[in-house]
């Protein structure tokens, strides 16, 4: 359930803070949360929200063994292992809206994403996930991925599982692609073979050809979202880069050969012995493929 949900999250959150944070800040953090039963507690809301960093700065939150392994298993890929302190605050106090009226809090949370500024977008698209109502916020994403800044960007598509799990198939396949076009850690998409679709793999494959043609080499994480659909039209791309490509784009395709039923590429595969048994083993997956 999304309340058990939540209430995990403000404990372990509230831990993590009071721990970081000197006991002023931390205090200062709990009375406005306090606060938002008066009758304006709108107008504290906001204000809290954007004066968190002058109350917590902006160091980078340490996360012991055990907090690292609690996230692991709690949140399906969700992570703050990058967060700043005042970042953690915010995502914090943005858990004690109050979601009884949905009307309201869709309104509020909306006006925070009006007006923000640059690192409170990074806070509020990375809260996705964590926010009431998850369906409700689907466009708010998809606006979220035309934006050029790049936190805004990483916050969206990096180690954030709210993009896979509610968004359509054109603007998940919009996220993947914006996420090649700018360099993204591609490898920090949570989703991406579950969310692997033809659409999206026909538009990778001329992507590789206008890279190729430019003279430039293709992310190897791309052929991790084509193999299921390898066909006659688009095998002699992977047939070039066995030809040509560096060991690394080598394991790629083969890992993407392997995901394919289009006998040519299981052939193709098989005439790579040394990795088609590296594969077998686990030796070889896409956590190894690094993100070049």
């Amino acid at each position: 359930m999304l309340a058990d949900h939540q209430e995990w999250f403000i404990n372990y959150f509230e831990n993590i803070l009071q721990r970081t944070l000197n006991p002023a800040a931390f205090e200062w953090l709990k009375e406005k949360i306090n606060q938002l039963s008066s009758e304006n507690k709108s107008a504290i809301f906001f204000s809290a929200f954007t004066a968190i960093p002058r109350q917590t700065a902006k160091a980078l939150v340490v996360l012991t063994e055990q907090e690292q392994l609690q996230l692991a298993e709690k949140g399906e890929g969700f992570s703050i292992s990058n967060y700043t302190v005042d970042r953690l605050a915010r995502v914090y106090l943005l858990l004690h809206w109050l979601t009884g009226d949905k009307t309201n809090y869709f309104k509020t949370i909306t006006q925070l994403f009006k007006a923000a500024e640059m690192n409170e977008l990074v806070a509020l698209y990375g809260a996705l996930p964590l926010l009431s109502y998850p369906e409700e916020w689907a466009k708010q994403c998809a606006e979220g991925i035309r934006s050029n800044i790049g936190t805004v960007l990483e916050a969206i598509m990096c180690d954030n599982p709210y993009p896979a799990k509610y968004l359509d198939e054109a603007s998940w396949n919009q996220l993947v692609l914006k996420a090649f076009f700018t360099e993204k850690p591609i490898n920090r998409i949570i989703g991406l073979d579950d969310r692997a679709n033809k659409s999206l793999a026909n538009t990778l494959f001329d992507y590789a050809h206008e890279r190729w043609a430019a003279g430039r080499s293709v992310e190897p994480q791309l052929w991790r979202l084509v193999g299921k659909f390898i066909d006659e039209r688009t095998f002699p791309d992977i047939q070039r880069v066995f030809q040509i490509g560096n060991q690394i784009e080598k394991q790629a395709a083969a890992l993407a050969c392997a995901k394919s039923e289009f006998e040519p590429a299981l052939a193709l595969l098989e005439n790579e012995p040394d990795l088609k048994s590296a594969i077998e083993n686990n030796n070889l997956n896409w956590n190894v493929i690094k993100f070049q």
